[in-house]
């Protein structure tokens, strides 16, 4: 779906590439995720694949397509949702999705279905003026779906929200992931692309410094022992266990056997704890 190779981009006035020689791949069907603080490069990575940013160097072909190539046909296959979405605030959110929807000519979704998936059904018709941060990333979200995009880039599609809209939009992406569409995220939290990314890239300073998926990240870097924590004499006590032969390991199984068992994990590290050692850099 994606191919980049070798790309460059420099904003005019600066004197140094904000992009620095980026090389990846995205399949079609899987969701990406570009993770790395504020000022990385993921938004300018972003502009660039939507097609806003043209003079590059290097290749990036979507589709098939050269970017710096493709016309305005190329905008009716992509949907886009930035962390900060704007609206037209004293119109009421379906009067948002139908405006957004006359200006493609392509089959559209349902609007009415959209602000269903993501629980705004009862708000259809508030003014967007008076929704939240919440609720307005949320209609975000509709707006990008509008045109049945094939290839999806949401921007901190999380962002602002409850656990519960939250947990409501990430299975919404892997709902649109099983349909076959293709999913960019950018974002620097590292929970959110530990759930629904199947690969990862961590961008620094304009620069890819490891590509992989979240779970071969995890044991590559992680420990490969077990943590038993377990009660005795009223207190909590914890022993851990190298996974290599724990089937016959005596200690690990007299544990199990004898004493009272309150929590058992492997000693797996965080996409944020292989962040900070990759880079060097902290998320923030």
């Amino acid at each position: 779906m994606i191919e980049v190779q070798n790309l460059y981009y420099q904003y005019p006035g600066n004197q140094e590439n904000t992009i620095k020689g980026i090389d990846f791949y995205i399949q079609k069907g899987e969701i990406f995720g570009f993770l790395g603080p504020s000022g990385a490069g993921k938004s300018t990575l972003q502009k660039i694949l939507i097609g806003l940013l043209k003079d590059y160097k290097g290749s990036v072909q979507v589709m098939g397509q050269e970017l710096d190539q493709v016309d305005s046909a190329y905008q009716e296959k992509i949907g886009v949702a930035f962390e900060f979405p704007n609206f037209y605030s004293r119109f009421t959110a379906m009067e948002n999705l139908s405006l957004f929807r006359s200006l493609y000519s392509v089959e559209m979704e349902d609007p009415f279905k959209l602000l269903e998936m993501v629980g705004l059904e009862k708000d259809g018709n508030r003014r967007v003026a008076d929704f939240s941060k919440g609720m307005k990333m949320r209609l975000n979200l509709c707006r990008a779906l509008l045109n049945k995009p094939e290839l999806l880039f949401l921007d901190e599609p999380t962002s602002g929200l409850d656990p519960t809209n939250a947990k409501m939009v990430k299975d919404l992406i892997l709902e649109k992931k099983a349909e076959g569409r293709t999913i960019l995220i950018t974002t620097h939290n590292m929970n959110v692309a530990e759930e629904i990314c199947d690969r990862v890239a961590f961008i620094v300073d304009g620069k890819i410094a490891l590509i992989d998926s979240p779970r071969e990240l995890k044991i590559r870097k992680g420990e490969k022992s077990v943590r038993v924590e377990y009660k005795e004499n009223s207190t909590i006590q914890s022993a851990d266990f190298e996974l290599e032969g724990i089937g016959t390991n005596h200690s690990f199984l007299r544990v199990l056997q004898e004493k009272e068992i309150e929590t058992m994990h492997t000693l797996e590290t965080t996409l944020e704890q292989i962040f900070i050692e990759v880079t060097g850099r902290e998320l923030s």
